[in-house]
């Protein structure tokens, strides 16, 4: 996997050499043909563990290990009205492994951990009016993975006041997911006709549908503030299946989760510039929803420029939350309850997330390559009050 992303990453090369012998330079011409803007290749390293395993009843192992590469290619062009054309491609692989996924059905799952890889492609389109400060865009995307598929859609719209000072994005997306529904060892699966021995039980659908409302605004030339407010609705199957619980009297289920969940979050964004080589960001946001969950998150990076061309930016993130209503650890819920979770992700819990990004983007190109304009290097180390805790490796790099 990694070396198919290296010879994409070359192809591309060999496509922009080509292309820059055959275009001007010129600043005060708008280029009518279909020019690529940026090349950016991601490769992220992701692992966890923990004792709380939902597949388990909230009870065992919850280590995983995730391998990510995605590359995107963004590509513009100017028709004769001075109307910008932009179209944003990005390919995504994710190879995954979870030891809790072992425990589904021990008897059919012999290796250490359970694997799956996901593939998720997408495009973007935007429409920009230089004149009017109007943007429009549309998006589509796909994601495939052993028991789950998805395909998202999405619009759009941005209007720039004529100094740039103010903007205002609206934007709607809908996922449409399908996902097997496979049931534990050791769980009756309801209704007739079913593969007891496979635990499956067909398919079923997951809709998902947001709106994200934003209003960025330049106070003065040191301070930018936004504020954004994105509800989300999701209908369909909620519930994991394969999650088991277990309740008082020694009976075990599977999980069972309300068809429908309303999310209302509303967030404020902060950035100060403090001289030449110091930027503040804050991001502050409150979370509920309708299972019972409020969450509070504040975050603060603090980006230094040690050189023109050399920046450190040491981070840190706090997050709350309060449990759902139908959360209860292993054994623990009460018989007879209609909706039931032993899911640490939902329980009430506080978590912390901090580290430090490193970037570099020289003039003449990162090891004197002149097509690889940067490269940034991010870690982060995850704490969380249940026992979880992960730690993330991320390396950017930026061509042309």
């Amino acid at each position: 996997m990694k070396k198919l992303s290296l010879a994409v990453i070359g192809l591309y090369l060999g496509i922009l050499s080509s292309f820059s012998q055959t275009t001007g330079s010129d600043s005060g011409y708008k280029s009518k043909a279909l020019t690529i803007d940026e090349i950016n290749f991601v490769s992220g390293y992701y692992h966890q563990d923990g004792n709380n395993s939902a597949v388990t009843g909230g009870i065992g192992t919850e280590k995983l290990t995730d391998f990510a590469n995605t590359l995107d290619l963004k590509l513009s062009r100017y028709s004769n009205d001075y109307i910008k054309h932009s179209l944003a491609l990005e390919l995504g692989i994710d190879h995954y492994t979870s030891a809790s996924s072992d425990k589904i059905d021990p008897r059919t799952i012999s290796s250490a951990s359970m694997s799956d890889t996901r593939i998720y492609p997408s495009a973007t389109y935007t429409r920009t009016n230089e004149k009017n400060g109007i943007t429009l865009g549309a998006n589509a995307s796909f994601s495939k993975e052993f028991d789950y598929t998805s395909l998202g859609a999405g619009f759009s719209f941005t209007k720039s006041s004529k100094d740039h000072n103010e903007e205002f994005t609206a934007k709607t997306q809908a996922y449409f997911d399908t996902w097997k529904v496979i049931y534990p060892y050791g769980v009756k699966i309801p209704g007739n006709n079913q593969d007891q021995d496979k635990g499956m039980a067909g398919s079923a659908p997951r809709n998902s549908y947001s709106l994200s409302l934003s209003y960025a605004q330049v106070v003065s030339p040191n301070l930018q503030m936004m504020l954004l407010f994105e509800p989300n609705y999701q209908k369909g199957l909620l519930a994991t299946k394969y999650q088991r619980v277990y309740f008082t009297d020694g009976s075990l289920q599977s999980e069972n989760l309300p068809g429908t969940r309303l999310k209302i979050p509303l967030g404020l964004r902060v950035n100060y510039f403090a001289g030449d080589r110091f930027l503040i960001r804050t991001f502050l946001r409150y979370y509920q929803d309708d299972w019972g969950i409020k969450a509070y998150t504040g975050e603060l990076e603090l980006p230094v420029k040690v050189t023109s061309f050399f920046s450190i930016s040491p981070f840190y993130r706090y997050y709350s939350q309060d449990a759902i209503k139908y959360f209860a650890p292993y054994g623990q819920h009460a018989p007879g309850q209609t909706y039931f979770t032993s899911d640490y992700d939902l329980s009430k819990f506080h978590s912390q997330y901090f580290g430090l990004n490193i970037r570099t983007a020289p003039p003449g190109g990162v090891f004197n390559i002149q097509a690889i304009k940067s490269v940034e290097l991010r870690f982060g180390h995850y704490i969380r009050s249940t026992g979880l805790h992960s730690n993330q490796l991320t390396l950017a790099i930026g061509i042309l």
